[in-house]
């Protein structure tokens, strides 16, 4: 009986090849989606979860009410781990952690390494597995390090690095470690990484803040005991936080702030490492949101769904070949279970062969589908019997509710119904018109979400940041020498290059260099019986004229005035922070005894991520800080020429160090390459949904003309015209993406408007990104329809009127 099914299904399947092909190969597209998209999203929610240990881990934040809402802060001062772990029970494993880049040398050999100060905790707690060297320990004394295989292998090549000797320059100063151990290169999936562990007493600021709990550059993570539970930890650490941080709730309090539910100014908090990846703290509270995984796995589901629909539609519209032989089938006695399994076992058939080619374009399309989104997902992370298993069961419930509609509809039509050859759809198919709005509705809002994408994007591109992106270059001072010795060579080597419009430096980039740093520092201090914070950067010499910034009032640091060291510019956000009308007649304190002259004003510029608000700015000339950045301006004409230029201007005053030049635009639209790979995925969801749509539009129209073919005969005989008889055919189609417009634009807007509240900078929601969305389905539509009706239409009349 079996083998009777197969051989029927696989007959019935060759005769009606176009339909079969266009459903396995729409299927097939839907199904090579679905597992690339799936991979991508199984690979993001598998970061962090690596870690043996990783239900007890926690990184540590602490919540601030202040004047202006609450804000929460990941750094904490040098002293904060040791006390937390004396005075707060629970507390089984803690380390420090801060994270920079260190030039590691070992003889003639000069590398760049992604450095982590971390505490001996570090390696215990974390599941960095030791493949060579002390397991037990790592990080036992100050002269210590633990570095990556591959790391190994750059800096040591075919040597055995344990024990050998290594200099970072750590302050200016070349200080010595001993490679303790190698470590396995950490997973892709992981938030944190690092290429050389040091120890945390080793790093630059350690010295000068170990006894401050006001300096607050790094972060804390901690192993919980098994008995404790993140909630009792922070309950347990109130006392911690009121005795450690008097000072700054009395401040708080004075400037007006308002205590939480608690009753609390400063509330400390856990943070699970698994989260790690999703959270963000830009609103002022801790937020965790895994809107991009939901996104990508949304988009897979609605491609699916569109391609199974119209798997539904094409079976329902070949059907009316096959009533005679259902019929003839009742008439000899087959019974509906009978009917019911050799039209579904056709579907299973379909399906099975369209998860094989789909599977096939998956891995065919991997490579492609990496670069365009960015991604190293693997189809490793598909292989569990688990997920398998799941597959599998989802594609038989799939072929059973999607193969089975069409199989039951047609299993239960009567024996004369059958052999009449009539199947009722006569318009009156409520479910079928819905599936139409509902595919053009997913259409028509993935192609509104591409278009308000992209609109984003291009305003972030193009807006006024303030200071000139497409003139200068940014490259990180990454060599051994002291910083400002190599800007004032860099100035000296490109002196007569009439390309070169400007040099300076400071301690940080524009935007998201080639070496993918982002930082920030900010100072914190009482004014005036306030307290008030401002974001601060170190500059040389010319930094205002090199980038282009506007100055408002005063003056730009001078080489002539050596005092100038001890003088100050700030942005307008920092001048109404301080809220003097007057801001060069104020003073900053430095300390007890100085305090800062306030020389110039500059015009408020986006210094930092598009998407934030702009914050108060502080400019130091501060000798003693180091500069991380050289900016040079360069003139519009012979940009490639002025790149090579200062490439090499740049080896030959660091010969062993890399040259990561980049224009500040390019730096700018690395900052949010997260939204041109959304956008990028909803681009390409958009138009697979749109082509799959019309593929369903395509098949009903068949349905509908091929039913009404003695219809359409009668009309032309008593004189329709071949564009009535078209419009006839075309307008409940039509009507039906209309409907499927107007529910889907106020979805659409709500998402978008949504979305769009998490930028500062935003483009405008405007009507014309629904109307063209629209028009753009309607369009596709009518093309789509148009090429059977209008074929139906210029029949002859004749040969209509004997299809009876």
């Amino acid at each position: 009986m079996l083998k009777n099914y197969v051989k029927v299904a696989l007959r019935n399947l060759w005769k009606n090849r176009l339909f079969t092909t266009i459903g396995i190969v729409g299927l097939s597209i839907a199904f090579g989606v679905a597992t690339l998209l799936t991979m991508d999203s199984l690979h993001e929610l598998s970061y962090d979860s690596f870690h043996t240990n990783g239900d007890k881990l926690y990184q540590v934040h602490i919540t601030w009410q202040t004047p202006k809402g609450t804000e929460v802060g990941t750094s904490q001062p040098t002293p904060f781990a040791g006390a937390l772990t004396a005075e707060v029970p629970g507390v089984d494993k803690i380390t420090r952690f801060v994270e920079e880049e260190a030039l590691t040398i070992y003889n003639e050999k000069e590398l760049g390494l992604d450095a982590v100060y971390v505490d001996g905790d570090f390696f215990d707690m974390f599941t960095f597995p030791i493949l060579q060297g002390a397991k037990k320990n790592t990080l036992s004394d100050v002269s210590s390090a633990v570095i990556t295989e591959s790391s190994a292998v750059k800096l040591f090549g075919h040597e055995n690095p344990i024990g050998k000797t290594v200099t970072v320059l750590i302050n200016g100063k070349n200080e010595p470690f001993i490679i303790r151990a190698i470590s396995e290169d950490g997973p892709e999936q992981s938030s944190i990484s690092y290429e050389i562990a040091l120890p945390f007493e080793k790093n630059p600021n350690y010295e000068a803040t170990k006894e401050l709990w006001n300096a607050q550059y790094h972060e804390v993570y901690l192993q919980l005991e098994e008995q404790m539970s993140a909630k009792m930890f922070e309950e347990n650490s109130r006392s911690f936080t009121n005795l450690h941080y008097e000072g700054a709730i009395e401040n708080l309090k004075r400037d007006g702030a308002l205590p939480n539910a608690n009753g609390d100014f400063l509330q400390l908090g856990l943070l699970p490492i698994t989260e790690m990846r999703f959270v963000g703290y830009s609103k002022g509270y801790v937020e965790i949101s895994r809107s991009k995984v939901y996104v990508v796995l949304g988009v897979a589901f609605l491609i699916l769904f569109i391609a199974c629909v119209n798997f539904v539609n094409m079976s329902l519209a070949k059907s009316a070949q096959r009533l005679r032989e259902i019929g003839m089938r009742k008439t000899l006695g087959a019974e509906k279970r009978q009917l019911f399994f050799q039209f579904w076992g056709e579907s299973l058939i379909v399906f099975i062969i369209s998860l094989g080619v789909g599977v096939l374009l998956s891995f065919l399309l991997k490579d492609s589908f990496q670069t365009l989104f960015r991604t190293s997902a693997t189809f490793d992370i598909l292989l569990s019997p688990f997920l398998l298993f799941a597959a599998v069961l989802l594609v038989l419930v799939i072929s059973l509710i999607v193969g089975g509609y069409p199989a039951l509809m047609l299993s239960r039509l009567t024996t004369i119904q059958s052999l009449k050859g009539k199947l009722d759809s006569s318009g009156k198919n409520h479910l079928r018109d819905a599936l139409i709005v509902l595919q053009f509705g997913i259409a028509i809002l993935l192609i509104s979400g591409t278009f308000i994408l992209n609109g984003q994007i291009e305003y972030m591109r193009n807006k006024d940041l303030g200071y000139d992106k497409e003139q200068v270059l940014s490259f990180p001072l990454n060599g051994k020498k002291n910083s400002y010795d190599v800007v004032k060579l860099l100035r000296e080597e490109l002196l007569g290059n009439p390309n070169i419009l400007a040099v300076t430096a400071a301690d940080n980039n524009l935007g998201r260099g080639r070496d993918g740093s982002l930082s920030s520092s900010v100072w914190g201090f009482d004014y005036k019986e306030k307290s008030v914070r401002t974001n601060t950067l170190t500059v040389d010499y010319d930094y205002i004229k090199t980038l282009g910034l506007q100055l408002k009032e005063g003056r730009g640091f001078d080489i002539e005035r050596e005092n100038d060291t001890q003088a100050v510019i700030i942005n307008e956000s920092m001048a109404r922070e301080l809220g003097e009308d007057q801001p060069l007649a104020a003073r900053l304190p430095a300390s007890d005894s100085l305090t800062y002259a306030i020389i110039g004003v500059v015009k408020d510029y986006n210094f930092q991520d598009i998407s934030k608000t702009i914050e108060p700015l502080t400019f130091f000339l501060d000798r003693e800080s180091g500069l991380t950045y050289a900016y040079v301006k360069v003139a519009s004409s012979n940009m490639a020429d002025s790149f090579t230029s200062i490439e090499n201007a740049y080896k030959k005053i660091e010969p062993n160090a890399e040259f990561l030049g980049s224009f500040l635009n390019e730096n700018v639209d690395r900052t949010f390459r997260r939204e041109k790979t959304m956008a990028a995925l909803i681009t390409s969801g958009s138009i697979i949904a749109i082509l799959l749509s019309c593929v369903g539009l395509f098949a009903m129209s068949m349905l509908i003309t091929n039913q009404r073919t003695k219809e359409i005969g009668i009309r032309k005989v008593i004189g329709a015209s071949v564009a009535s008889v078209t419009y006839l055919l075309t307008k409940d189609f039509l009507k039906l993406v209309l409907i499927a417009f107007v529910i889907a634009t106020p979805i659409a807007w709500w998402f978008a408007n949504n979305w769009l509240q998490n930028y500062a900078n935003r483009v405008d929601l405007s009507w014309h990104f629904f109307a063209v969305s629209g028009i753009l389905a309607l369009v596709i539509a009518v093309l789509t329809i148009g090429t059977r009706t209008i074929k139906s239409a210029l029949a002859n009349p004749v040969k209509s009127l004997r299809t009876e």
